[in-house]
C-alpha cells in the first residue's frame, strides 16, 4: 500500500458517502416547490402541512450535504495536486460559476424560503423554494459538465511548456456530450431517491396511524412518491441506455468491462449473471440475454461490441506499454448493482400503489418492511452507479490525458494521508449517526400542526417580530 492507494480509497469513500446527500437535495427541493404550489395554487391545508413536513426533511439533508461536500474541495489540493496543476485551468470555470452562482442563488433562497413564512407575500415565497430548487439543479450541472471532461475530454489544448490542459473553448465543455447526458440521468436517478423516501415516511403513518385526522395527507403524499418513484425509473432507463451508446464511443474499454467482454463479439449477449474467475476471464456458468449488449452498445442488436484484449492491444499500441483495464469484478457488479437495486425500488413503488387502489389501506407488514428500506436502494444504485462512472474510467483520471497515478500529490506521505483518511472517515461516521437520528425523529413526529398558538400575540407589527426558523 501506498500514498496513491490511500488517496484513491479517500477520495472515494468521501465522494460516495457524499453522494448519498446529494441526490436526495436534487431531488427533494423539487418535490418540495411542487407541494407548496399545490397549496398555492388549491389552498388546501394538505399540502401545506406536506410541504412543511417533507421541507423540514429537506433541510436536515441540505445541512448535511454542504458539510460532506466541502471536504471534496480540500482533497484536489491536499492529495492530488499534479491533477489540480494539469486540470485547473479546465475545471476553474464551471466550478467557480457552481459556486458563486448556483449555489448562492440555492443558499440565498433557501434562507429567504426558511424565514419568510407569514413575511412574504406568498407568490414571493413560493419564488423563493422554485429558485432554490434551481439553483440546486444548476449546481448539479456545472459539476457533473467538470466530471464529464474526465471522461470525455474537449475545448482544450495541452500547453506543450507547461504540460497543463488549457480551456480554448468553454462551450464545448458546457455541452459535452456526456455531460448532457449525464445530467438528466442523475436527475432521474435523484427523483427516485426522493420519491423513494417520500413514499416510506408517507406509507409508515398510513399503516401506523390510521384513525389519524391527516391520513388523507399521508396517502396523498405515499401515492404522490410512487408516481414520483416509477416516472423517473423509467427516465433513468432511457437516458442510462442513451448514456451506454455515448459510453461505448468514447470509453469502449467501460463498455467492455461492464460485461467482462474480453473478445470483440458481433452480435455481444449481455450475462445477468455470471459464475467464473476472479477476474472475469473465464467462465464457467452464465446466463445470458443474446444480442442485448450490442443494443446497450451501439443500438443495433448486432452491434459490434470491441472485447478488453483488442481495446488493450490498441491503447497500448496508442499511449504505450501497461495495462489498460479497470478491475473486471468492479465494473460488471456495480453496473449489475446499479440496475437492480433501481428496479427494485420502482417493484416496491407498483406494490404501494396497488395496495392502495380504490381507497385501500395496506396491511401487508412484508409491504412496511419493503417500504422502510425502499429509500436505501435508489441510494445503492445511484452509489453504485458513480463506483461504475469513475472504476470503469481507470487507469485514467482524465480519459487519455493523464493517468491517475500522476495526478497524485509527490510530497504527500502515506502516513499524512493514512492520518486525514481516518479522521474523515470518523467523522463522516458521526455525522451519518446525526442525520439519521433526526431524519427518523422528525419523519416520525409527522406533519405539524397548524393550529394557530392563542399565546402568541399577532397585534404588533411584522417587522417588530424577531426573526425566527420556521419550524
Amino acid at each position: 500500500m501506498d500514498a496513491l492507494d490511500v488517496a484513491r480509497w479517500q477520495f472515494g469513500v468521501t465522494t460516495v458517502y457524499h453522494f448519498l446527500f446529494v441526490p436526495l437535495t436534487i431531488g427533494l427541493s423539487v418535490l418540495v416547490a411542487i407541494l407548496q404550489t399545490l397549496w398555492h395554487r388549491t389552498g388546501n391545508e394538505r399540502y401545506l402541512k406536506l410541504t412543511k413536513f417533507y421541507g423540514k426533511l429537506f433541510l436536515i439533508n441540505f445541512a448535511m450535504g454542504v458539510v460532506t461536500g466541502i471536504v471534496q474541495e480540500f482533497q484536489f489540493g491536499m492529495n492530488w495536486s499534479d491533477y489540480s496543476r494539469f486540470v485547473g485551468d479546465i475545471f476553474g470555470a464551471p466550478l467557480a460559476i457552481e459556486a458563486l452562482v448556483a449555489f448562492f442563488l440555492e443558499s440565498t433562497f433557501i434562507g429567504l424560503w426558511i424565514f419568510g413564512w407569514d413575511r412574504l407575500p406568498k407568490r414571493a415565497h413560493l419564488a423563493s423554494i422554485w429558485a432554490a430548487a434551481i439553483g440546486t439543479n444548476l449546481s448539479a450541472y456545472f459539476i457533473l459538465a467538470a466530471n464529464s471532461f474526465m471522461q470525455n475530454p474537449v475545448g482544450y489544448r495541452i500547453n506543450p511548456d507547461t504540460g497543463r490542459a488549457e480551456l480554448t473553448d468553454f462551450l464545448a465543455v458546457l455541452t459535452n456530450k456526456v455531460a448532457l447526458i449525464t445530467f438528466p440521468h442523475t436527475l432521474a436517478g435523484s427523483f427516485l431517491v426522493a420519491g423513494s423516501l417520500v413514499v416510506t415516511v408517507g406509507l409508515w403513518h398510513v399503516m401506523r396511524n390510521r384513525d389519524s385526522a391527516d391520513t388523507g395527507a399521508y396517502r396523498f403524499a405515499t401515492k404522490f412518491g410512487a408516481w414520483v418513484v416509477l416516472v423517473s425509473a423509467t427516465l433513468v432507463v432511457i437516458t442510462g441506455d442513451i448514456q451506454g451508446k455515448i459510453m461505448t464511443q468514447v470509453q469502449p474499454m467501460k463498455m467492455a468491462a461492464a460485461e467482462g467482454l474480453y473478445t470483440t463479439e458481433s452480435p455481444a449477449s449481455f450475462s445477468v449473471l455470471t459464475v467464473g474467475s476472479l477476474d472475469g476471464s473465464r467462465e464457467l456458468f452464465a446466463i445470458k440475454i443474446p444480442y442485448l449488449l450490442s443494443y446497450l452498445g451501439t443500438g443495433d442488436p448486432n452491434g459490434t461490441v470491441h472485447g478488453i484484449n483488442d481495446l488493450q492491444a490498441q491503447y497500448a499500441s496508442q499511449y504505450g506499454a501497461g495495462s489498460y483495464a479497470p478491475i473486471i469484478p468492479v465494473t460488471y457488479w456495480s453496473f449489475r448493482f446499479m440496475i437492480a437495486f433501481g428496479l427494485a425500488a420502482a417493484a416496491i413503488a407498483l406494490l404501494v400503489l396497488w395496495s392502495q387502489r380504490k381507497g385501500r389501506t395496506p396491511t401487508s407488514r412484508w409491504l412496511l418492511r419493503a417500504g422502510l428500506v425502499m429509500p436505501v436502494l435508489p441510494l445503492l444504485a445511484n452509489s453504485f452507479g458513480w463506483i461504475f462512472t469513475e472504476m470503469g474510467r481507470q487507469p485514467w483520471i482524465v480519459f487519455g490525458e493523464m493517468l491517475t497515478r500522476d495526478g497524485v500529490s509527490r510530497s504527500v506521505s502515506l502516513t499524512e494521508v493514512l492520518t486525514s483518511f481516518t479522521a474523515f472517515t470518523l467523522i463522516y461516521a458521526t455525522l451519518a449517526v446525526i442525520e439519521f437520528k433526526l431524519l427518523v425523529r422528525y419523519a416520525r413526529a409527522g406533519v405539524p400542526d397548524l393550529t394557530p398558538d392563542p399565546a402568541i400575540d399577532d397585534s404588533h407589527d411584522d417587522a417588530e417580530r424577531p426573526l425566527a426558523f420556521a419550524y
